[in-house]
């Protein structure tokens, strides 16, 4: 019934192979557990805005993109969304089958949102026939293959590395008998004759499915959702590969495997034949969003709109100091800061915090201690221009090698198959001590600071003082810096836990701040950096000390690196020691309360818990992205939902600065905002599921259970606390204070920055005085933002809005 030859014209072939190139772009890239960075998980959909993407991942993926209906229109009848939310996200859709007034909204809305199911794949249909679970037997063989091949030392032997996937996969599914004992007779030999290369098999795959260029997009895409994280991980290889200049096929391979495996359930299935074919119609049709789509993104549009209402009456006039602080603390950007720098500044008039992301404008690569391998401490989106190093003398250095070598050859032993016996006769009893102390929190109180970074390579006196300029103008630190700055990276300390790197930082590659925060305050405190600034039109003062710190966010202790001896500085050290002390304190209780089963304060006992499902919170709740200076920001309690970045436009020539904070701060801040509404609102696609039972594979990431298929994103315990969602699923609120011609320009200039806002991935708002005074449009547009309170008795409600014509 199907050919054994492909007979595809050439333009027919170039217009799948396209297809091919385009679903793997749907794709979003899923960083390693050693560097796990929040990734926008609708990367891939930028350029569609959310009822097409619903549209969209709801035919490939049977994914819901809103909050659940139900609990936004909760959110109505308590009051919470207004009827102007409402009415004022119905002007703004465009669709031509939104509800035609507010009347009709209202009483749609009411009706059960319908179940969101993917199209089929063969393997689903013939499972569906036959009663065996192939898309089970499926996963679990793939996954064992990947989990294999993608290995990145985890595994104690690896099929056949250095090969690409497509040739290593074809390789061991001849020899893998699991497909023909489940029943799928002669899959060996039909993977065996398949073409040699993954662009030939794709194209005699989609010849025998009957693949047309229309049906072969979301049909390509489709296949790739099913493999799980996988394809994911291809992406971040080819993400990684076009970083440096190169490209990748690991993705169209996987695409490639995946065809095969539909093609053998289809001749293994002839009874579905009709059904399929009638699946590929359903793929060639246009993409459009359902009513119901368009519905709930409005009531998605209305509830961020009524939290912008309640966020933009928490901001406060715009006010300049003229005095010397006492202590200056530059945090990293992460919302967590926000309830910390609160707590600081409360502590003494004389204390003012700065937000700047945690790589503190140092792109570095780094290379630790007792290794070679060089670790990023940047945005994913940048490219190191910089190395630095912890290494120390040769003899400490080798002596440090050989016990880190000693150590690996102890795991594999651990975990070898046969002296994995040996070991639990001869150390078991010894591992049941070290069980009972972690289980009692007995364990390492805080984490030991790495030996003094240092740069590699001699920066001569000219760059020194050219990097230190550009990153204090990027803070917007250029003037009245108080004799002790502190520069204050974050991370987290965990125990037992897969995912610790996505509660470090982001901006550092899922480092923590520490080396980034150690490397900045020496680069300024060098003479020779603070000789070459004048000419640069920056000057320090000579008493302005910078120490570096860290930032645990989950005890709230801040570590200071005193590098240097400082004795002319002590008293003010010593003052900011009490003062940090005091604010973590604060801190500690202000989040004790979201918290689950938190006794008093006690959340070192978190850190050092090794079956704490929920160490803090990271992360979730994050809803704003606030560039302005502190003055519009500071007293006013923003619950830790606010990534707060220090800007004055008034300083900034040639909005340089804003540019950079448009282009890299809000594009990360973005994918964590995108990362946490994914994981939340389509957990079964874009998160990682049940930590309880979370195995790790090869280094990358997580199955659940004994095998399957890779799960990326976050568990469901970071943003679930067992009864009710703990992150609110809002899409992120941009707010600037800046000109909105400046904002605008930039913009134009950044096609994929300006997508994110004008498909409504991101809300832009333009703040004046510490005020909202304009909200962004599509096309670079602006309208003036106007904050209605409803309880206000002029507001007026908005009862007949016309539906546009199509």
């Amino acid at each position: 019934m199907f050919l054994k030859h492909t007979q595809i014209a050439p333009s027919l072939a170039s217009q799948l192979l396209a297809s091919a190139e385009a679903a793997a772009r749907a794709i979003p890239p899923a960083f390693p557990l050693d560097a796990t960075v929040a990734v926008n998980p609708f990367l891939g959909q930028a350029g569609e805005d959310l009822p097409m993407a619903s549209a969209r991942l709801g035919r490939v993926a049977g994914a819901r993109l809103t909050q659940p209906r139900a609990a936004l229109v909760a959110q109505v009848a308590a009051g919470e969304i207004t009827d102007d939310d409402l009415a004022v996200a119905l002007i703004a859709s465009t669709s031509p089958v939104k509800p035609c007034d507010l009347a009709l909204l209202k009483a749609q809305m009411k009706a059960e949102s319908p179940v969101i199911d993917a199209l089929p794949t063969v393997a689903e249909l013939a499972a569906g026939r036959t009663g065996t679970d192939w898309p089970a037997i499926l996963a679990r063989s793939f996954g064992l293959w990947a989990a294999g091949h993608f290995d990145r030392g985890q595994a104690l032997w690896t099929p056949r590395p250095g090969q690409g996937a497509f040739a290593a996969w074809r390789e061991w599914a001849t020899h893998d008998l699991t497909p023909e004992i489940a029943g799928l007779t002669g899959f060996s030999a039909h993977v065996a004759e398949a073409p040699d290369t993954a662009e030939r098999a794709t194209l005699r795959a989609s010849e025998r499915l009957g693949l047309t260029p229309a049906a072969a997009e979301t049909a390509f895409h489709r296949l790739l959702v099913d493999l799980g994280g996988w394809p994911q991980h291809a992406r971040w290889l080819l993400w990684q590969a076009e970083l440096a200049g190169d490209t990748d096929t690991t993705l169209t391979d996987l695409l490639a495997i995946r065809l095969i495996w539909e093609e053998a359930f289809l001749d293994h299935c002839p009874d579905v034949a009709e059904e399929w074919q009638a699946t590929v119609a359903d793929h060639a049709a246009p993409l459009e969003p359902t009513p119901d789509q368009v519905l709930d993104a409005i009531l998605q549009d209305a509830a961020e709109r009524a939290h912008q209402r309640k966020l933009a009456s928490r901001l406060s006039d715009a006010a300049t100091h003229s005095d010397r602080a006492e202590m200056q603390a530059a945090f990293c950007i992460d919302v967590r800061s926000e309830v910390f720098r609160r707590a600081l500044e409360a502590q003494d008039t004389g204390i003012e915090t700065v937000g700047f992301a945690g790589f503190f404008g140092l792109p570095v690569a780094h290379r630790p201690q007792g290794t070679d391998e060089l670790q990023s401490h940047l945005p994913a989106l940048l490219n190191p221009a910089l190395t630095s190093t912890s290494h120390g003398d040769e003899s400490a250095e080798t002596a440090i090698r050989i016990s880190a070598r000693a150590k690996r050859a102890w795991g594999r032993f651990r975990q070898a198959a046969v002296s994995s016996f040996a070991f639990v006769e001869a150390a078991g009893p010894a591992y049941g001590v070290k069980l009972v102390r972690e289980a009692l929190a007995l364990g390492p109180k805080r984490q030991m600071p790495a030996p003094l970074p240092r740069l590699e390579g001699e920066l001569t006196a000219d760059r020194k003082a050219q990097t230190a300029a550009g990153v204090l103008r990027a803070m917007s630190m250029t003037e009245r810096h108080a004799r002790l700055v502190l520069l204050i990276g974050h991370g987290a300390q965990l125990r037992n836990n897969p995912h610790q790197s996505a509660y470090h930082c982001g901006a550092c590659s899922g480092q923590t701040g520490e080396i980034s925060s150690r490397l900045l305050a020496r680069l300024l405190n060098d003479p020779e950096t603070r000789a070459g600034l004048p000419e640069l039109g920056l000057s320090l003062p000579s008493d302005t000390l910078f120490v570096a710190g860290l930032h645990d966010t989950v005890t709230d202790e801040v570590t200071l690196y005193l590098d240097a001896p400082a004795p002319d500085h002590a008293h003010d050290i010593a003052r900011a020691e009490v003062w940090l002390a005091a604010a973590g304190a604060q801190a500690k209780a202000e989040r004790a309360i979201r918290l689950p089963a938190v006794h008093g304060h006690d959340l070192a006992r978190r850190a050092t818990d090794w079956s704490e499902v929920r160490p803090e919170w990271g992360l979730a709740n994050c809803s704003a992205f606030i560039a302005a200076p502190r003055s519009a920001t500071a007293g006013r309690d923003l619950k830790g939902r606010a990534f707060l970045h220090t800007y004055d436009w008034t300083a900034d020539d040639g909005f340089d600065t804003l540019e950079l904070i448009l282009t890299a701060p809000v594009v990360v801040a973005s994918w964590i905002s995108l990362q946490y509404y994914g994981s939340t609102v389509a957990p079964r696609v874009f998160g990682s599921g049940n930590k309880l039972i979370h195995n790790v594979v090869g280094g990358i990431g997580v199955v659940q259970g004994n095998g399957g298929l890779l799960r990326p994103g976050l568990p469901w315990q970071a943003v679930h606390d067992g009864e009710r969602p703990a992150h609110e699923a809002l899409r992120l609120s941009v707010l600037i204070e800046a000109p909105t011609e400046a904002i605008t320009e930039i913009l134009r200039k950044h096609d994929h920055v300006r997508d994110l806002f004008d498909n409504g991935w991101l809300h832009l708002f333009a703040l004046k005085d510490g005020q909202v005074s304009a909200r962004y449009r599509r096309g670079l547009t602006w309208e003036r933002f106007s904050m209605r309170d409803p309880s206000d008795q002029g507001v007026s409600r908005l009862t007949g809005i016309t539906r546009p014509r199509p």
